[in-house]
């Protein structure tokens, strides 16, 4: 009997420890993908300092009126706002900057062009509801475009970061405690 219950914690044993360690080889492998992905992009990203925006005007421009200019043929909002005491175009975040530099925000879903027109009136409407809001604003000197929201700020970089650290955490736990048990047994067995 007591052979049975030894063969039966090693085995236990050993597959808490399997488990302790998957658990940490993916949280290293995860920090490595965010760190070559994420990491990049939040230090790259230049406008840092978060500042108060004043409406100045909104437009949506249609594919009619982009004639003869390299456009997507989808409405988009156009937002110009007073920043740090001068003109900017606001953008929605970093990607909608460097997708369209001629749109201040990209509908959703462009399949169906009534929704997205739809989608940018009521985005267009938000904006002339609020007319003074926070923005983020690059570095003295550059300070033509603003963004409204940072898709990589350090929210994003903790928040991706958490789950990782957690799995790390819980699967060096696990190890701890199997280690542990299996020392206190060894104590016990040799008294």
């Amino acid at each position: 009997m007591v052979k049975k219950l030894v063969m039966a914690q090693k085995r236990g044993e050993t597959r808490a420890l399997c488990l302790g360690v998957a658990m940490v080889v993916c949280a290293v492998i995860t920090y490595y993908v965010l760190v070559t992905t994420l990491l990049p992009l939040y230090q790259k990203s230049v406008w840092t300092q978060e500042s108060k925006c004043h409406l100045i005007e909104t437009n949506i421009r249609d594919q009619e009126e982009l004639k003869g200019k390299k456009v997507p043929q989808y409405p988009c909002l156009w937002v110009n706002v007073s920043a740090a005491g001068s003109w900017a175009v606001l953008y929605h975040t970093e990607d909608t900057r460097d997708q369209n530099q001629q749109c201040s925000y990209i509908p959703g879903s462009l399949d169906n062009y009534q929704m997205a027109r739809a989608d940018v009136e009521k985005v267009r409407a938000n904006f002339q509801e609020q007319q003074v809001f926070f923005c983020f604003s690059a570095p003295p000197g550059n300070e033509t475009s603003v963004l409204f929201r940072r898709l990589y700020g350090p929210q994003t970089l903790l928040f991706s970061l958490f789950w990782p650290t957690f799995l790390l955490t819980g699967g060096l736990l696990i190890i701890a405690m199997v280690k542990s048990n299996q020392y206190l047994s060894i104590l016990a067995a040799q008294k």
